[in-house]
């Protein structure tokens, strides 16, 4: 299950439990070299040698009745605007006529933003001095490349967020490997990691390139990551690697995402925080037809169902639907029946911070959320 929308767009659906575009199964990013009309096409690097964790072969898993819950719905607090000024080597620098100018360690990126309507804050020349540029198709869900303005950049080139290394990458769908309104909740996440007295068990379910499997498990988690694509997981377990962090207590699953938290549900696992990131539309490795209005019910009901008696957080991200953020709200509220609690819904948003990375403008809505805590 993949694809992000409300994001940059994220291009075709793929494999169910990974993330669309940036699930790895995208064609490398056509680029083209400054001063040439000619594009060329990207090879992506190999896969990581060592394969990902294979699910057991199995008939179709048996279709999940979704159960009816009693007891009081959990406190609300709505809504709740998540914002993040940047971190680490990400920042937004200016937005505004249907673009964003973003820095990305030592490039500055240019790409389409549908939602930034205002005008641009920042002049002309400021944005001309731009690395790369995605050009091409516009549309949420199409395909582009990636013009060089000055020299051609390499396929991969490091960056760093909350202490952890990884590997940004053009792609095809104008994504480069991290979705960094995401900081919100992996700073939410580390700080209970570490504050906690035992190690916590995360499930990270439609994982991509790992970035947030990482940040847990630097901060004391054993995780289990799961995504559709062996290419997502090999470009994860690339970032694992480069961040010194081979040793760490990471199971990398490729798998439906749905048919990894069925088993789990079966065989008793409990999980302390569980962050789920479907798309709007996706299909697994199987051919698994994963549609977010029809199976996210079910999916959150799962979910609930493996989170351990004294979980921490149950973290629902949903891109580009056409709903309001009290949809998802109003279901997690209903699938957290009795659990007790408190259920925070609204926007994940980035700010602006200017050519320094520290001067506050405007605030770029990316994403609706939903998550559950205990109180």
């Amino acid at each position: 299950m993949k694809n992000k929308e409300r994001r940059p767009a994220r291009g075709k659906p793929a494999g169910l439990g990974g993330k669309g575009p940036r699930d790895g199964k995208s064609p490398a990013a056509a680029v083209t070299k400054p001063g040439s009309g000619k594009s060329r096409e990207h090879t992506r690097r190999q896969a990581a040698k060592s394969m990902p964790e294979k699910p057991p072969a199995q008939a179709d898993e048996p279709t999940r009745i979704l159960q009816i819950r009693a007891g009081e719905r959990p406190a609300e607090h709505v809504p709740l605007i998540l914002e993040s000024l940047g971190a680490g080597d990400f920042h937004l620098i200016d937005c505004g006529d249907g673009l964003k100018l973003e820095q990305y360690g030592p490039y500055r990126i240019i790409r389409p933003e549908a939602q930034a309507l205002w005008p641009k804050a920042l002049p002309s020349h400021v944005w001309d001095k731009a690395d790369a540029v995605f050009t091409g198709d516009t549309d949420e869900d199409g395909m582009g490349r990636w013009r060089f303005t000055r020299q051609a950049l390499g396929e991969t080139w490091p960056l760093s967020l909350l202490g952890v290394d990884f590997l940004g990458r053009f792609t095809a769908f104008r994504h480069v490997g991290v979705f960094p309104e995401q900081i919100a909740h992996w700073s939410w996440m580390k700080e209970r990691i570490e504050g906690h007295g035992r190690p916590l068990k995360v499930l990270n379910l439609f994982g991509y390139t790992g970035v947030a499997s990482l940040v847990a498990a630097a901060a004391g988690a054993e995780v289990t990551h799961v995504d559709a694509s062996k290419k997502a997981i090999g470009w994860a377990r690339e970032n694992q690697a480069l961040s010194r962090l081979e040793r760490a207590p990471i199971r990398w699953i490729c798998d439906d995402a749905m048919k990894f938290i069925q088993r789990e549900e079966r065989r008793g696992s409990r999980y302390d925080i569980i962050l789920t990131d479907p798309p709007k539309f996706g299909r697994g490795p199987n051919g698994e037809v994963w549609q977010l209005f029809d199976h996210l019910p079910a999916m959150l009901d799962i979910c609930r169902e493996i989170l351990a008696p004294k979980a921490l957080g149950l973290v629902l991200t949903a891109y580009s639907i056409r709903a309001s953020f009290y949809s998802i709200h109003e279901l997690m509220r209903e699938t957290m029946r009795g659990k007790g609690g408190i259920v925070e819904s609204g926007e994940l948003v980035i700010r602006e911070a200017g050519l320094d990375g520290k001067t506050p403008g405007r605030a770029l809505s990316t994403s609706l959320f939903s998550r559950w805590v205990p109180k």
